[in-house]
């Protein structure tokens, strides 16, 4: 938004020092991610800017896709002094099972619970909200230890099973906010219209409430998505050696072997995180169009 042309010199000045300090913010939280792009790139074993890749013009042979091929699993370098396998795409391949089977449940139960913390005669309301989203209060780390003694008992521990449900608990909270929030501005004289004219509850749900909520509905499926497929502390109490996931790899090869793979894995992440959130941005603002507001 420009500065109308009445502006005093002092409120221009206020303007230009508000932009300057959001995007110092903006540099300082966004450099670390855009370091570690051009580094996955390199040829180097090590992770640090080569003098091939610092140099101008910049040198082609510093720059490679050996590490993104050790990633998939395409071990043609003799040159590694790592061992290669396949522990990357079996993290992956899990990773995405647990977290569009976990993002499905936990998106039926939160949408389920906003729908009826929604309602005005609810009762014991707020007491119901902070118990739904303590899991995003409580230290996670506090979660997952009381996750594994309780699912210790009913054998769950090393279990996909086991992993999936503690991933639906942490990533539920974002679906009740989310769709809550959507759920603020409904207007319910629609339900009535429709249950007024002999449309049954399930009809009224799926042909009224739903499409006008589904925008809020689907974002925090892609929160929830995001938790689950995100999550290391739980994983790390929860699964054994055969339940591998992204998360889990990559803690273990911090700890074990440091090498360019891990900031491959980590750029596509990025990559992954910026589709999504511009999917929750897109659905957003079809949201407000939706309901009549108009973004400014």
């Amino acid at each position: 938004m420009a500065l109308p042309t009445y502006a005093t010199p002092i409120q221009r000045t206020y303007y230009y020092l508000y932009l300057f300090f959001c995007g110092a913010v903006f540099f300082f939280l966004i450099a670390p991610l855009v370091a570690i792009i051009p580094i996955s790139f390199s040829k180097s074993p090590f992770m640090l800017f080569t003098e091939g890749m610092l140099a101008w013009p910049p040198e082609p042979e510093a720059w490679s896709l050996r590490w993104y091929r050790y990633m998939v699993g395409i071990c043609t370098d003799k040159n590694l002094t790592t061992p290669c396998g396949t522990k990357w795409m079996r993290g992956t391949v899990n990773s995405f099972f647990i977290g569009f089977v976990s993002t499905f449940i936990a998106t039926i139960l939160g949408t389920l619970a906003a729908l009826g913390l929604s309602r005005p005669q609810m009762p014991f309301k707020a007491l119901i909200m902070s118990i739904l989203i303590s899991p995003m209060i409580v230290p996670l780390i506090i979660t997952a230890a009381g996750m594994f003694f309780f699912y210790a008992k009913v054998n769950l521990v090393y279990t996909f099973t086991g992993i999936i449900l503690a991933h639906v608990a942490l990533s539920t909270p974002f679906v009740v906010i989310t769709v809550t929030a959507t759920l603020v501005g409904f207007d319910t004289n629609m339900t009535k219209a429709a249950q007024s004219l002999g449309a049954r509850p399930m009809k009224t749900f799926f042909k009224v409430i739903m499409p006008l909520i589904l925008p809020g509905v689907i974002s925090g499926a892609l929160f929830a998505f995001i938790t689950s497929f995100d999550e290391v502390v739980v994983v790390m109490f929860m699964a054994s050696l055969n339940e591998l996931t992204i998360p889990k790899q990559m803690w273990a090869g911090i700890r074990q072997e440091i090498s360019p793979v891990i900031l491959c894995m980590a750029t596509c992440l990025v990559a992954l995180s910026i589709f999504l959130l511009t999917a929750v941005e897109l659905l957003r603002r079809r949201s407000e169009k939706m309901r009549g507001i108009s973004a400014r």
